[in-house]
């Protein structure tokens, strides 16, 4: 893909951190901007590719660049003949506050690890009071798995054991509504993986796999205050790798550039 910068408007101050991100990844910001600020809903028709390049001050490449990894993620909806329109289906809610998410600013992700450590805290403490031997089992054995792909350093499979680990702990808590909340928090994550480190985890797979077996073990043992502290820190823990990775991003940049 191309690393052309999207050209800003006139007056509007280049941030610190424009400058190390591809041109792709800037004009789907906007374009989300632009969802947002014209209060498009699922469904609703956005204009041509080169009618977007021509709003957003880019090249009709970089828009179509843009406009895949925005569809790849479930924010757009591209049909053949038809146009580009804003996607409907859990990936993209219909709400007004979460359907405007913006994957790539720090502000949005913040608040999301924010609310993510008030559900998944949440999940932790129930799942160890209330889950059942065959859910402790699930438990165990997802996070077993993720502490054994991590240590290999196999992203995509742990990827996969990441999200049964903590659907596992969910299902545990016995309530449809947290459930369904780390659902969401989960997918808006992976969708801030995706744009700004290309599906790749941002901290360390073998930390994270380790502190998912901390957490079973203090889930097994029905200790629900330990089980929350735990899983608190684990998702402290992704907040400062995520953090880590974004200023070694920008650093790597200054020091090549």
């Amino acid at each position: 893909m191309t690393t052309s910068t999207a050209r800003r408007d006139p007056g509007e101050p280049e941030r610190d951190d424009d400058r190390y991100r591809p041109g792709y990844e800037l004009v789907a910001e906007r374009l989300l901007q632009y969802i947002a600020e014209q209060n498009l809903h699922a469904g609703d028709r956005l204009p041509t590719e080169q009618g977007l390049a021509t709003l957003l001050g880019t090249t009709r490449n970089v828009t179509r660049e843009a406009v895949k990894v925005l569809a790849a993620i479930g924010r757009l909806s591209v049909r053949r003949g038809a146009g580009i329109f804003v996607a409907a289906g859990p990936a993209a809610p219909d709400d007004d506050g979460l359907a405007y998410f913006q994957p790539t600013d720090m502000r949005h992700v913040r608040m999301l690890l924010d609310y993510r450590q008030v559900i998944e805290t949440e999940t932790a403490r129930r799942a160890a009071a209330i889950a059942t031997p065959l859910e402790v089992k699930a438990i165990r054995t997802t996070a077993d798995d993720s502490a054994q792909v991590g240590a290999l350093g196999d992203g995509e499979a742990f990827a996969r054991a990441d999200e049964l680990f903590h659907t596992a702990v969910a299902v545990a808590a016995h309530n449809l509504f947290l459930q369904s909340s780390v659902a969401t928090v989960r997918r808006f994550a992976a969708q801030s993986d995706t744009l700004l480190f290309h599906g790749s985890a941002p901290g360390s797979l073998e930390t994270a796999g380790r502190q998912h077996v901390e957490i079973a073990d203090a889930i097994a043992a029905g200790d629900a205050e330990h089980a929350a502290e735990l899983m608190a820190r684990h998702v402290d823990t992704t907040r400062h790798q995520f953090e880590r990775r974004i200023r070694n991003r920008l650093f790597t940049t200054d020091a090549t550039g």
